[in-house]
């Protein structure tokens, strides 16, 4: 696996280094959102819903359009770009809100930038490997995504152990974007058969493969059950965490996603993606369900390293999956769709565990989270199956 890692397209890499320093960036001021908005504007969980939610949800809505953008120009670089320009300017400004609407109004700004990259650059990657490097290269990608987000976490950890202002831990976040531009302008736009159509404007599902639309569904089902992280770090901290070490529990589960984010993603490769997806997803209820039960902070720690095995498992295979359902030409249009149905269910998904947690208790919360997942992979086996499914793309 090493040989072929280190002979991925220059591409692949790249793009990697990109996603590391923006996540470091992203990581730096993530965690602290909830203690900013709990110990500075005195917002609560259903605050926390609500910005997660809706920032999520709408920016989600961006994805689609840039992935069919993306198809009708035949172009991927330059949203990629621009994404990673709105985030990179959005974060500090974070440091100057005095109220959580403005915190709302930021976070939705983050996440159009991530709308605006998201889908074009997951194409990008599908369109520089072939079918049979896939899942590594996703796995790669999001190795490196996970080992910024080990960096940011520890970086606001020492800043908080300083005692700097969260304000000014937020301003940090710029140096990490402006690497990150830097660095996507110089990603080259990967090269097309010349006899690949060109794609109307048309966002519409009719042209995609009904395993593909089945897929969606089943993402749906998951997500309903899988809301803000946010929401993970504040069950830890309720349950006695130091307030300096909820940015190291973070880096934890990155690290963890990190380490086996590449191994287990080039498993699909082999043993395939729906296997693997179900896997993590088990591994996620589990989560769930002891984080719900669990009141002893000793064993915060285990569990959070847990999660990162659910990360690792299906982040990298979940997008790998998409790129063998459907053909080149609507690739964008395609990851567009995934990306929408996972972050337009973050709203619903986000705002049901807020009031459950507020409303009757964590556990209801949790337990709700941990009976999507397992609903979710029992469809993923029955309902969408590599022998329901082709690959109908052309390897590039």
């Amino acid at each position: 696996m090493l040989k072929t890692l280190f002979a991925l397209p220059r591409t692949v890499w790249l793009l990697g280094l990109v996603s590391f320093f923006n996540d470091a960036a992203s990581e730096l001021v993530y965690p602290l959102v909830p203690i900013y908005l709990a110990s500075v504007l005195m917002a609560g969980p259903k605050a926390l819903g609500l910005i997660e939610g809706i920032a999520e949800a709408t920016g989600s809505l961006l994805k689609l359009f840039s992935g069919v953008m993306s198809d009708r120009l035949q172009s991927t670089k330059h949203w990629v770009v621009g994404g990673y320009t709105v985030a990179a300017i959005a974060r500090p400004l974070l440091a100057f809100t005095t109220a959580w609407p403005m915190v709302l109004v930021l976070r939705f700004a983050d996440r159009v930038g991530k709308g605006l990259r998201t889908s074009p650059r997951d194409a990008l990657l599908a369109l520089t490997v072939t079918k049979e490097h896939r899942g590594l290269a996703f796995g790669l990608h999001r190795a490196m995504d996970n080992a910024g987000a080990v960096v940011g976490p520890l970086l606001a950890a020492w800043l908080l152990v300083e005692h700097v202002p969260l304000k000014d831990v937020f301003l940090w976040a710029s140096l990490g974007g402006v690497i990150a531009v830097i660095l996507a302008l110089s990603v080259k736009e990967p090269k097309r058969d010349a006899d690949t159509p060109v794609q109307p404007f048309n966002w519409s599902l009719k042209a995609l493969p009904a395993p593909f639309k089945r897929y969606l569904l089943v993402v749906a089902l998951f997500t309903l059950g899988n809301a803000s992280n946010m929401f993970l770090l504040l069950r830890a901290k309720d349950m006695g965490l130091p307030e300096y070490q909820v940015p190291l529990l973070w880096a934890l589960v990155s690290l963890t996603a990190a380490l086996f984010s590449a191994p287990l993603s080039a498993m699909s490769d082999k043993v395939g993606r729906v296997r693997l997806i179900i896997g993590g997803w088990m591994v996620y209820s589990v989560f769930y369900l002891l984080l719900g039960l669990n009141g002893q902070p000793s064993l915060v720690w285990p569990l959070f390293a847990f999660y990162g095995l659910f990360m690792a498992a299906t982040e990298g295979a979940e997008k790998a999956l998409v790129a063998d359902m459907v053909p080149v030409e609507v690739l964008g249009t395609a990851y567009g769709w995934f990306n929408l149905t996972a972050g337009i269910m973050l709203l619903p998904a986000s705002i049901i565990f807020g009031w459950l947690w507020q409303a009757t208790s964590p556990l209801a919360a949790f337990g709700f989270s941990a009976a999507c997942a397992l609903f979710a992979a029992l469809l993923l086996r029955v309902w969408v199956s590599p022998l329901h499914f082709c690959n109908p793309s052309k390897s590039t």
